[in-house]
Parts: structure tokens; C-alpha cells; sequence
């Protein structure tokens, strides 16, 4: 039994939004208020970056309805960033700042919430505190989209956007077909360097309205051969619907829509967007046929109306999960979900795993889910991706529109 640790938690919010990330922070912060040992809980405002900068909300000032509509609130309620800190033994600037408001609010607990960068970062706040001999428990709380975080089965944030896009494509799947005419339709939907999301169309395939070819960036890119597959599928249906992949590549690794971006983020990754246009402009001057380009965009991380019961519970459970294990003497750790693979029905509990492991390093499709052609994906996936759709959640509305939470982001004084 580890021994009893007295003092604050700070909880802070990471990178790119999802529409469950509120339940995670929902999950770390009831818990924590709930706690003897944690004196007082706050919530960075966006992110490390409200570390740094001594902007700490205290949430024990929270009504405890509105703290539990969270769960019912999409995006960052807290702020996000993206901030990538330096290696503590190449320059402690940052660290020497974190660890000042840590002593100033007597922080013996941090949770942070996010990605692959976001674990780095808490990573290395982790290894900082070690070197210098600051007792402060650090566990992150796992949060993607992508779904590429390493060392877990899957992500918090995922299945309610795999259910969000495998909606989205049935939807569009049948307006397709109200006209005489052929049409084809490109589906840009989000993916860097892993296909999670993009994969998540044949979910709506499955049932009957949904891609018919479907590319990503776990294998290269041919456009010949992307010409050839269209050319037969609209042969054989005459429409042809098309999902891909924001981060599909060529063999010699630049991105098909790399002629169409010119920024990056704060990590230094490309800005990606356009691959839709790009092919559908293409598509259109080769074969005349009306082409429409669709691009998902944001609507994949924020659409909180079409959440999974599965995906909000686990999110939850996670963020209670982190606060149980740094009580319990964890620390340096991430909270990941480990699939029971003998169980017929879906299994899952809750693991640890170092941050070393879940830091700055990429999960993607395995190669044997993608058909040997690269243009669809196999029922493997299938079977990996439906349990985490599941599920209707209670939702809150006023006037028939939804009940987000209204915090008071009261900010902590000391």
C-alpha cells in the first residue's frame, strides 16, 4: 500500500478536442473533489501553457450539475494547446516555471489529458519531477480522434467519431443515388499517418451505404491505379463513393495533398487538408462526370450528438482510473484499455502503461485489416471497431437544443 500523499491536482486538456474529452475531465475531476488525500483540484486553462502561466481554475467553486454536464459537452472545456516543451536536459526553462506554481499550490498530482504529443509532454514533466526530487504523481489520460496513441487498444474520442463518420457516410451514400445521372462523390475525412478514422466508412459499407473504395496512409498511393478502381466500380454501379484518407502518400512518401498546404502546427506537423478537392478536380477533367468533394473537417471531433454510450463510459472511467492509480502510488503512467481477444462478446479493462511507451509514438491500421489491393478494408476491422460504437447516451437539451456545461472558470488564488 503506497503511503498517503497530501496535496493539490492540477487536470489539464491537450491538443485536438474530441466529443468525449469533457467526460475524461468529468471522470478526473469528480474523483480528485472526491478524494481526502487531494487538498484542492484545478484545471489548467489550455493546458500546460495555463501551467506556465500561473492560470489555474479552481473547480471545487463548480457546481456539481454543471461539472456532470460535461459529459454532454463537446470540445476542450478547459482550453486546449499545442505546445511542445523542450527535453529537461537540453533546456529546464519550462520545468523551472512548472515546478514554481507545483510548490506555489503544493501540486502533488498531475493528470493530463491528450495524444501522442501530450503524453510526451507529460512525459517529460514526469522525468523532470523524478530528477529533481519533486514528489508529484504523473498520470495521463489517453484522448484521439486518430486512435494512433501506442500501447492501448484504442482511444477515448474514437468511437463516437468512427460512429460520426459512419453515419455521415450513409447518410451521403443515399443522397447519391436520388439522380439519374452518375456522380462521384470523394470523402476527405481525417488521418495524418493512420487510417483509424478514414477505415470507420466501412462501418456504413457494412450496411449496405457506404464507400465503395476506400484509401489509407497505411499503404501507398497509386494514382493510376486509383483511375483504374474508379473507372470499374462506376463501370459496374455507375455512382462511385469514394472515402480517403486527409494523409494519403505516395510510395516515395509525400502527401497527395501536400500542393495544398503550406502550414504546420506546433509540433511541427503539416496542416493537411484538400485531398478531397485534389482528386475530385482530377477525377472530373479524366472522366466528365459530375464529382462532389466532401471534407468532414472539425465536424468529426465535435459532433457530441452523435456519441457513443460505449466511448462516453470508457472516457469516464479512464479519467477515474488516473486519479485511483496516482492515489494508489502510480506514477509515470498512461491509462490504456486492453481487449479481452478470447472473449466472444467485447471485454475490456483498464491498464497501465509507462509514458515512455504511449509518448510521440504512432499505432496504425495493421496491414492484414487493409485488402491486398489497398482500396478497402477487411471485416478484422470490422469486428475491432463496431463494439465501440455503441450504445445512445442520455443527452440534455434546453429549447430542443443541446445542454452544454456552463463552468464559472473561477481562477485560483493563492
Amino acid at each position: 500500500m503506497a503511503e498517503k500523499l497530501i496535496g493539490s491536482a492540477i487536470f489539464g486538456q491537450s491538443g485536438g478536442p474530441t466529443s468525449v474529452i469533457n467526460s475524461s475531465a468529468y471522470g478526473v475531476i469528480r474523483t480528485a473533489l472526491d478524494s481526502d488525500e487531494i487538498t484542492n483540484v484545478y484545471g489548467a486553462e489550455n493546458g500546460i501553457i495555463g501551467v506556465l502561466n500561473d492560470r489555474l481554475f479552481d473547480m471545487s467553486k463548480e457546481d456539481a450539475d454543471e461539472l456532470l454536464l460535461l459529459v454532454n459537452t463537446p470540445s476542450s472545456e478547459l482550453g486546449s494547446c499545442r505546445y511542445k516543451i523542450a527535453d529537461p536536459d537540453e533546456d529546464d526553462t519550462d520545468y523551472k516555471k512548472i515546478l514554481k506554481v507545483f510548490k506555489k499550490y503544493n501540486v502533488r498530482y498531475f493528470f493530463y489529458n491528450g495524444g501522442n504529443d501530450s503524453m510526451d509532454t507529460c512525459n517529460k514533466i514526469y522525468r523532470y519531477m523524478k530528477k529533481v526530487g519533486y514528489e508529484c504523481r504523473v498520470i495521463g489520460v489517453p484522448k484521439t480522434i486518430d486512435n494512433d496513441l501506442s500501447g492501448t487498444d484504442h482511444c477515448p474520442g474514437y468511437g463516437s467519431a468512427a460512429k460520426y463518420i459512419a453515419t455521415s457516410c450513409m447518410e451521403v451514400s443515399k443522397d447519391n443515388k436520388v439522380y439519374t445521372t452518375d456522380n462521384i462523390t470523394v470523402m476527405e475525412i481525417m488521418g495524418r499517418h493512420a487510417g483509424w478514422l478514414t477505415a470507420a466508412s466501412v462501418l456504413a459499407s457494412d450496411k449496405g451505404e457506404g464507400p465503395d473504395l476506400i484509401y489509407l496512409p497505411e499503404t501507398d498511393f497509386d494514382l493510376d491505379q486509383f483511375f483504374d478502381d474508379v473507372q470499374k466500380v462506376h463501370e459496374k454501379k455507375g455512382d462511385v463513393f469514394i472515402a480517403v484518407s486527409e494523409g494519403i502518400h505516395y510510395d516515395n512518401g509525400r502527401f497527395v495533398a501536400e500542393v495544398q498546404t503550406s502550414t504546420t502546427d506546433g509540433f511541427g506537423h503539416a496542416q493537411l487538408g484538400g485531398v478531397a478537392n485534389y482528386l475530385g478536380g482530377l477525377l472530373k477533367a479524366r472522366t466528365g462526370i459530375k464529382t462532389r468533394a466532401i471534407e468532414l473537417s472539425l465536424l468529426q471531433r465535435s459532433a457530441a450528438h452523435m456519441a457513443s454510450k460505449t466511448d462516453i463510459e470508457e472516457a469516464i472511467e479512464a479519467g477515474k482510473f488516473a486519479v485511483k492509480s496516482a492515489l494508489a502510488g502510480k506514477t509515470g503512467r498512461m491509462v490504456a484499455f486492453e481487449r479481452d481477444p478470447d472473449s466472444t462478446s467485447y471485454k475490456c479493462k483498464m491498464i497501465l502503461v509507462p509514458l515512455s511507451e504511449a509518448a510521440n509514438a504512432e499505432k496504425k491500421v495493421p496491414r492484414e485489416w487493409i485488402n491486398k489491393r489497398g482500396n478497402f478494408v477487411n471485416k478484422e476491422f470490422l469486428d475491432y471497431a463496431l463494439p465501440l460504437i455503441q450504445g445512445e447516451p442520455v443527452r440534455y437539451f434546453e429549447d430542443s437544443l443541446p445542454r452544454y456545461a456552463r463552468l464559472k472558470k473561477v481562477i485560483a488564488e493563492k
